[in-house]
């Protein structure tokens, strides 16, 4: 008997099941088997048309053998390829483009390609079951796998590799072969907010022509999509929704989802000045807003629409910081009662390189958030660029394969179809609690924005818009052929929502000023705008001995019963002494201290970037790993009476993403410590979107306070350019007004009441540290219990050291740099020279600056002395801000770069500089 007769003889049924599996997992069937499975590919790639290649391992000699297996057996392997060819595939040839035709792909579904055959279109197959149906003709098979697969939702998902996502995605599909089935009423409800999305564009465009407003036409389905998505997300249970998206379709989002009085639009539309004069605003498509939604069945839910600038993709990072906040704060045991829906533009999210940051956090412990909704409103062209000169890949949504997303292609001009696919998404999200995404095709019917000519740079594609009906008339249409409404239903919807907006923009237009919601309010509630003048107003930060006491314990003693390597217990060693035996406590002790006092008071604390668990220059090691099994022990976590909590993360090799989610974290929840540090602070500038566009400005101009800590390690000590600055005059030149804190600490308790003063007071705002690096190890940089347990932050450390009387040279100076210049003064026996430390760069504290000159009556020669070069540092700040006295330079010269690469180099200028301090004429 033919050794090989058992294929002939098997159920085709367990053949199909079993290919099925090799295809999705190939390493789950047994080796045997998983041989066959790519002989039989190979087979495949060589068929000839007339004599195919049957491929069997030999199971003694792991050898090929060629044996004829039946012709039907093959003709069915050869229908699960085709299975396979459209479930991997067919989202190419969808009906997802509504105004164009859409690209040709190589090689297509035709049956051909397959090993079959016209003659083979009535043929019945067992393989049918793979795709859940009985057994039945090819040309069913084909029907029922077109309709699933190439109508007007594409799916792809075949790169996904765990099985048990793939047999799920490919069960929600085969549910009416992928095809909307809603009742007359939920239509009715689509075409009532797509109505409300398409006379809202029309109202805006006829009373404010040529205004900037980023219309969504062309889009108008991913208002009942949102609509359904809130509906149906409450009824599973989600509280709260935090969504991000970029202009397009922004206002209409607010008004028809959001609930945001179209009065308060109507007034941003006419220029109104604000009814608050503490911020300066900003343009109407950059706002936010935060509301309570009732469902139509009574669930109550909180809707957030976070704020953004023209970066469009920048709100990405931070409305996962605002959700993960949400996610600790109110459900740590359950992330999927808050979600985040992120809504971009086709150009954006194939172009913007956040997206790649984002998406890698969206498993990360410290930074998942329970899955992303991710909604492209796919316009098929960028400002004036068209989608082939935007992109590389196939699709502007291919970024999702990297967390190995489920991708739905969807025709915008189908709304049944959008809303299908939300819902899709919505139990993906539910189920797995990962990330998925819908590519919304439609396009845009004007310019990128109101003013524009498109027809410029895509004159065929708008030939074929301007003729192009709106989503609305073409879905009434469709219910009026199906009965479902009668032809004065869409005349009725349309008249009574331009009504409401008739009297709205009536109302507007008697008031004077415009009203601007504050968003997320209820997280704020008890904290108070300040200017600069409260800001540097005294806190009090002491705090008594017997908690530092308890914090010095909690993190100088290893858990008795783990081993850790020699270098840990030493260093901890290290840490017990000198807070219990030598009364000098360091700078990574000094931090403890804040974090811990702060937890004992019912603050939490969250660190989050590069390394910081160890901290880069190993002084942090707020967590330690036990020697043998690397498990992470967090010391701070087993103090006692403590009432917040302690997290700390090290990120992914990110900047700008990790420090948007966290300046979210921090708006979202203001009672944490929320710290992001740098590796090296010159590494924030591949942050400074996120610096230069929320942290400096937020408050102004949307009216957000945020307490985000920057934690820039600071310091010239002939590591190179990059190594050596964080720029601080970058941040000096972004302060104004009351917006933001910027110090450079030279002592530990100094830092200690800084980090306390953050949380201390009932305001927030951003502070920006630039932290030591060689200070954290200098012996010279220690402060004493007492320094901790009493006092406050001081703005200004004058100097104690020196008769006041005889001092004719008064240096003033911020940082590493005051040791250098202390250390040349003894050195040279200099009794005449003081130097006074500028701890707080802003606000600048000018009267404590006014007081200590008064001091030193005989002082004639001021100096202004930094180790940054001349056109760097804070000298063009001061120069700017305190011109009491005339400045004396002492620095290094103007430079291109921070530093030099050489180090011998590099300490040479350095010791000029600090000359300089002491000789005059050597100013430069």
């Amino acid at each position: 008997m033919d050794r090989f007769s058992f294929l002939n003889a098997a159920h085709t049924e367990f053949f199909a099941q079993l290919y099925d599996q090799y295809l999705e997992n190939p390493d789950s069937v047994e080796p045997s088997w998983r041989s066959f499975f790519q002989g039989f590919d190979f087979g495949m790639e060589t068929y000839n048309g007339e004599n195919p290649i049957q491929y069997v391992v030999n199971e003694a000699s792991g050898s090929a053998d060629y044996s004829q297996i039946s012709e039907k057996l093959q003709k069915e392997f050869n229908v699960l390829k085709l299975v396979e060819g459209y479930r991997s595939r067919g989202h190419l040839f969808t009906k997802t483009n509504p105004v164009r035709e859409r690209r040709t792909f190589e090689p297509n579904l035709d049956i051909t390609n397959f090993g079959l055959t016209t003659a083979d279109l009535d043929t019945v197959f067992d393989a049918a079951k793979i795709i859940g149906v009985a057994p039945t003709t090819l040309r069913e098979i084909i029907k029922h796998l077109d309709t699933t697969y190439c109508q007007h939702i594409g799916v792809e998902y075949m790169y996904i590799r765990k099985p048990e996502i793939v047999q799920w995605i490919q069960a929600k599909v085969g549910v009416n072969d992928n095809q909307p089935n809603f009742s007359a009423d939920e239509k009715k409800t689509i075409l009532n907010k797509l109505n409300q999305a398409v006379s809202f564009e029309n109202f805006l465009h006829t009373k404010y022509v040529g205004q900037k407003r980023f219309s969504l036409e062309g889009g108008e389905s991913i208002i009942p999509a949102l609509d359904a998505l809130i509906e149906k997300a409450a009824e599973r249970g989600v509280e709260q929704f935090v969504m991000g998206m970029a202009h397009r379709g922004r206002l209409n989002v607010l008004a028809n989802i959001f609930g945001k009085s179209t009065q308060d639009i109507f007034g941003e539309f006419d220029g109104k000045d604000y009814d608050q004069e503490y911020f300066d605003g900003d343009v109407k498509y950059h706002l936010g807003l935060t509301a309570d939604k009732i469902t139509s069945t009574g669930k109550k839910i909180n809707i957030n629409l976070a704020p953004n600038p023209s970066h469009l993709e920048t709100v990405g990072a931070v409305i996962e910081g605002i959700t993960r906040a949400k996610q600790d704060k109110y459900f740590p045991d359950d992330f999927s009662k808050v979600l985040p829906i992120a809504v971009h533009g086709d150009a954006a999210i194939a172009g913007q390189g956040i997206l790649y940051e984002i998406i890698q956090m969206a498993q990360l412990d410290g930074y998942k958030t329970g899955g992303t909704i991710h909604i492209v409103i796919n316009n098929q062209v960028g400002f004036t660029t068209n989608y082939l000169d935007a992109r590389s890949s196939t699709y502007c949504t291919d970024v999702a394969k990297v967390t190995l997303s489920p991708v739905l292609h969807v025709n915008a001009d189908d709304p049944e179809a959008v809303v299908h696919a939300i819902d899709f998404a919505l139990d993906f999200r539910m189920q797995f609690g990962r990330d998925v995404f819908i590519d919304l095709l439609g396009y845009r019917k004007y310019g990128h924005n109101e003013g524009d000519e498109p027809r410029f740079t895509q004159p065929v594609l708008y030939k074929i818009i301007a003729k192009h009906k709106n989503p609305r008339d073409l879905y009434a249409e469709k219910l009026l052929s199906e009965g479902v409404i009668d032809a004065t239903f869409v005349n009725g919807l349309e008249k009574e929502y331009k009504a409401k907006m008739e009297v709205n923009l009536e109302a507007s237009r008697k008031k004077d000023l415009t009203v601007i919601t504050p968003f997320m309010k209820n997280e704020w509630l008890g904290f108070e705008q300040v200017s600069d003048q409260k800001m540097l107003e005294n806190v009090e930060t002491s705090y008594p001995k017997k908690g530092l006491t308890e914090v010095a314990n909690a993190v100088c003693n290893l858990p008795s019963d783990k081993k850790f390597i020699n270098k840990i217990q030493k260093l901890i060693n290290d840490r017990k002494t000198m807070f219990f035996e030598t009364d000098k406590l360091d700078w990574g002790m000094g931090e403890h201290l804040a974090y811990g006092s702060l937890m004992q008071e019912g603050f939490d604390v969250r660190i989050s970037g590069q390394d910081v668990e160890r901290g880069t220059f190993s002084h942090r090691h707020a967590v330690v790993k036990v020697e043998d099994s690397e498990e992470e022990v967090i010391l701070i976590n087993s103090l006692e009476n403590k009432k917040g909590k302690f997290n700390i993360f090290n990120s992914h090799l990110s900047e700008y993403g990790v420090l948007g989610f966290d300046y979210g974290y921090a708006l979202a929840n203001p009672n944490t410590l929320t710290i992001w540090e740098a590796q090296f602070g010159d590494f924030s500038n591949g942050a400074q979107i996120m610096i230069d566009q929320y942290i400096s400005c937020g408050e102004d101009k949307w009216n957000n306070q945020n307490g985000i800590v920057l934690l820039l390690p600071h310091g010239y000590e002939g590591q190179g350019a990059e190594h050596s600055s964080a720029r601080m005059e970058r941040y000096l030149q972004l302060c104004a007004r009351h917006n933001m804190y910027v110090a450079d600490c030279t002592t530990p308790a100094n830092f200690f009441h800084l980090l306390r003063r953050q949380m201390k007071t009932k305001f927030r705002k951003p502070l920006i540290v630039f932290t030591p690096k060689s200070l954290l190890r200098d012996p010279r940089c220690v402060s004493s219990i007492e320094e901790f347990e009493n006092g406050s932050f001081q703005e200004t450390i004058d100097d104690t050291t020196v008769n006041k009387a005889d001092v004719k040279t008064l240096v003033f100076c911020t940082g590493k740099f005051y040791y250098d210049i202390t250390a040349e003064r003894e050195n040279n026996g200099r009794k005449d020279v003081a130097v006074v430390r500028i701890e707080q760069l802003f606000p600048l504290p000018v009267e404590e600056l006014k007081a200590i000159i008064a001091q030193y009556p005989n002082a004639d020669d001021y100096v202004w002395a930094q180790e940054e070069p001349k056109n760097m540092g804070a000298y063009s700040f001061m120069l700017m801000n305190f011109n009491l006295v005339k400045w004396r330079l002492a620095s290094l010269r103007a430079y291109s770069a921070p530093a030099s690469g050489s180090y011998t180099r590099a300490k040479r200028r350095q010791a000029d500089a600090i000359k300089m301090v002491f000789d005059k004429d050597l100013f430069r």
